[in-house]
């Protein structure tokens, strides 16, 4: 866990009025953490900060697109202090679509969202995350973003059809995260990778398999990289299985 602080420590999610963001905040408020619930719908995140709110937490909505620097540095302008910043909002793209076939505004979309907007967020931040005595920052990534799995016969996605869209902006996504590591390591701001796994949300409903592992599950390895103590590991990507292979 983060260590003890004067005063109370707070969490930034991102994208997290539904889905495996809205049980990072749960889990965060659970432990005790003040948590910033950001989403782009402002009645969306009020309806989702109310109701951790009457499950005790101490949760608070804030307007944030990852997309839009207005939204960004009007949230950061709110805030007086920030200890742990969990970069998930995220979008998939087209399920379908080899790179051949895929026009590169879609593709621009994509990253805007999943590489860009991480990037925004987290330079927007900064000041207030190196002035935390234990900053963490952690970046929902997927396994879909190891070359690893995609490069190795013996692992399921090498058999997925290819697509130039999600994976290819989650394995950026681990590159920017390793970037940041080595900048803030002097910080003493732990920057890690996690990969919650496929789960039942509105992000996998049109998956052409059945999704059984829930967003509380998935969410578990967020919070457990957002809580880590100071001798935690920091430029690393991790499920709950442990390592991921880039």
């Amino acid at each position: 866990m983060l260590p003890d602080m004067t005063d109370r420590t707070t969490a930034l999610v991102t994208g997290a009025n539904k889905g495996i963001g809205y049980e990072v905040a749960a889990a965060l408020a659970a432990k005790g953490l003040t948590v910033l619930l950001g989403s782009r719908d402002r009645t969306r995140g009020e309806r989702a900060a109310a109701r951790l709110r009457a499950a005790g937490g101490d949760v608070r909505p804030v307007v944030l697109d990852v997309t839009d620097p207005a939204t960004v540095e009007a949230a950061a302008a709110t805030l007086t202090r920030l200890d742990v910043l969990v970069n998930n909002a995220g979008i998939s793209g087209p399920l379908h679509g080899l790179p051949s076939a895929t026009a590169a505004p879609t593709v621009r979309e994509v990253f805007e969202t999943n590489v860009i907007g991480v990037l925004l967020v987290t330079n927007t931040l900064l000041p207030l995350l190196r002035r935390s005595p234990a900053a963490r920052i952690v970046n929902v990534s997927s396994g879909a973003g190891s070359l690893a799995h995609h490069t190795d016969p013996d692992h399921y996605m090498s058999g997925l059809p290819a697509s130039a869209t999600y994976p290819v902006s989650k394995t950026a996504l681990n590159q920017l995260t390793v970037q940041y590591a080595k900048e803030l390591r002097k910080d003493g701001i732990l920057v890690n990778a996690a990969a919650p796994g496929a789960c039942a949300t509105d992000f996998t409903k049109d998956l052409p398999f059945p999704i059984t592992r829930t967003a509380a599950e998935g969410a578990a390895i967020i919070v457990k990289l957002a809580t880590l103590p100071p001798d935690g590991p920091t430029g690393c990507f991790f499920d709950d299985a442990g390592s991921v292979p880039w």
